[in-house]
């Protein structure tokens, strides 16, 4: 008889507790821990650390880097003898 090596795929809320929000999808992901979905069923609860409510790249917070303003402090600071041969 043959084992069945996969992991149980079932319903899970994902929730991510510095933003206040929460998802219901299907993972792998086990938990001791449930809470009440709004559809009135009970669903092991995963708290994450980050998700896309809180996460900068998604939330249009991320830093972008100044690599015109590297470019010109180079310029500035090693003028054209830094530009070697090339």
């Amino acid at each position: 008889m043959q084992q069945d090596k996969h992991p149980d795929y079932q319903p899970v809320v994902f929730r991510d507790r510095a933003a206040g929000y929460a998802f219901l999808t299907r993972s792998t992901a086990s938990s001791d821990q449930t809470i009440e979905w709004d559809d009135g069923e009970t669903y092991p609860v995963v708290d994450v650390e980050i998700s896309s409510e809180s996460h900068p790249f998604y939330t249009g917070k991320a830093r972008t880097v100044d690599s015109e303003g590297r470019v010109a402090r180079f310029e500035r600071r090693y003028g054209e003898a830094g530009r070697g041969s090339g």
